[in-house]
């Protein structure tokens, strides 16, 4: 008697199935790589305004100055008198560096390359290309007697 003859034979199985596996394998590793290389795009909430604490927070009235968060980005809140109150984005313009209040000098000092700014934002000293962006600070009663609320917000 004679066998039927298959239309696919043992080898051709085994070539199917190891290319389909390797197939399979090689997607199942290159979907996540190009997942995290091109992370979906997220709008971030934006902020308009902050509250950045009282008049006599400790942290003021003693460095002279406080790094606030205003949404995703931090901002120097400098207290450069009784009521008056500067702030600054607290990232350097030369290369992001968080920045300082340097009390004695009355300057924002970047520490990773000597960056030095004056009160207003300008660049003074160092490699900094361009001033820091500026905000608007209010001062808000929230009770009588009570000491005043700092509202940062955008210029």
């Amino acid at each position: 008697m004679e066998q039927p003859k298959s239309t696919t034979s043992r080898r051709g199985f085994l070539n199917w199935f190891l290319g389909t596996s390797i197939g399979a394998l090689f997607a199942s590793v290159t979907y996540p790589v190009l997942r995290f290389v091109s992370p979906p795009h997220i709008p971030e909430a934006t902020t308009n305004q902050v509250e950045a604490g009282l008049t006599n927070d400790p942290e003021l009235l003693d460095q002279g100055y406080k790094i606030v968060r205003f949404g995703a980005d931090p901002v120097i809140l400098v207290r450069n008198g009784e009521d008056d109150y500067r702030a600054f984005a607290a990232t350097c313009t030369h290369l992001d560096c968080i920045v300082e209040y340097h009390k004695d000098k009355k300057r924002i000092w970047c520490n990773c390359h000597n960056g030095e700014y004056n009160l207003k934002g300008q660049q003074v000293a160092g490699p900094p290309p361009k001033p820091l962006e500026a905000f608007k600070v209010d001062l808000v009663v929230k009770a009588i007697g009570e000491p005043e609320q700092i509202v940062v917000s955008r210029a």
